[in-house]
């Protein structure tokens, strides 16, 4: 969608005029040197993450997945310090002449494939540790081929996705490519539905366990008793999952719900980000954890947690041990 803008407004009103998704409707205009120093920054912030945990990147698709997105992220931020260094000689790649136009265009893409990735990455991530918390272990070269073709898989899909199926129309000014200086950017709220959904199924998991401890306390029971010191495993499981995860994370929590509650827009290219993947990491371990508390399977070392590079999930079953005596 293309028209001559001016700095007045008035490209607010036909934007929104569109027949956009409701999501992308919200936009705001962003010299191009700070998206280049944005995706700069995020780009040296997600190596620097991925040498911290460089131990656990191949243990977990979500390791992989910033693998990848780092990356992705290296290639497209020497692409656009190309163009925008040559903004003004002719610059061509695969017969393709690039200019300025070019950088807005891969950005506002790059931003919808961004956004669509938040909940495939969250299903993903989350059927592994489910898997890996729950069920019996597979066996280590099946898992470790698997991750890097899900994650190519992931790419590819939501390229298509987003090129074919979407509707994405990008928003470009009519003007000579020698004069654009801004770009046109969206805003994504995938990270905050994210953040919202899994503090939900969190939230309910510990209701759960206190109300069944509630329920199961008065009065002991000969024949309840099984039930009685499961009920107490579980709270006891939830309970140091809180704690670990908090002791972590609270801050980021408190970021992302002023956030939510703030109309401050993130713009989609920095939505998709390795230091948001690791938060993400410790979240679903938690929430699987909630969920399915597997205290005995863990206790016994027939489950074991996923790897995880701030959260150290160590638990103690003093308590549960001595309430089943």
């Amino acid at each position: 969608h293309t028209g001559n803008y001016s700095g007045d407004g008035s490209f607010w009103h036909l934007f929104r005029s569109t027949s956009c998704p409701l999501l992308y409707c919200y936009s705001m205009n962003i010299p191009i040197y700070s998206i280049l120093l944005g995706l700069g920054w995020k780009c040296l912030f997600n190596w620097a993450l991925m040498f911290l945990q460089r131990s656990h990147i191949c243990r977990s698709f979500l390791g992989v997945f910033s693998a990848s997105l780092a990356v992705v992220d290296t290639i497209l931020i020497l692409i656009f310090a190309d163009i925008h260094i040559h903004g003004d000689a002719r610059l061509f790649l695969l017969d393709l002449e690039l200019t300025r136009y070019h950088t807005c265009l891969l950005v506002q893409i790059l931003g919808q494939v961004y956004s669509t990735l938040q909940w495939p990455i969250v299903v993903v991530a989350g059927l592994e540790h489910f898997c890996a918390i729950s069920l019996q272990p597979a066996h280590s070269w099946a898992k470790r081929l698997a991750r890097p073709l899900v994650a190519i898989l992931l790419w590819y899909l939501t390229a298509l996705y987003v090129f074919l199926l979407s509707g994405f129309t990008p928003v470009l000014e009519d003007v000579s490519h020698h004069q654009i200086q801004q770009c046109w950017v969206f805003h994504t709220t995938e990270p905050l539905q994210v953040v919202t959904v899994l503090s939900l199924i969190l939230g309910c998991a510990v209701l759960h366990a206190a109300c069944s401890t509630r329920l199961f306390d008065p009065p002991p029971q000969k024949d309840r008793i099984p039930d009685q010191s499961a009920t107490h495993s579980r709270k006891n499981v939830v309970c140091q999952v809180l704690h670990v995860f908090l002791n972590t994370w609270a801050l980021v929590l408190i970021f992302l719900v002023v956030l939510l509650l703030l109309p401050v827009g993130i713009p989609s290219y920095l939505g998709l980000n390795v230091a948001w993947l690791c938060f993400l990491n410790s979240f679903l371990i938690a929430v699987v954890l909630c969920v399915a508390c597997p205290a005995s399977q863990i206790e016994q070392g027939l489950a074991a947690v996923p790897p995880d590079s701030f959260c150290e999930w160590r638990f103690n079953f003093n308590l549960a041990a001595e309430e089943k005596t």
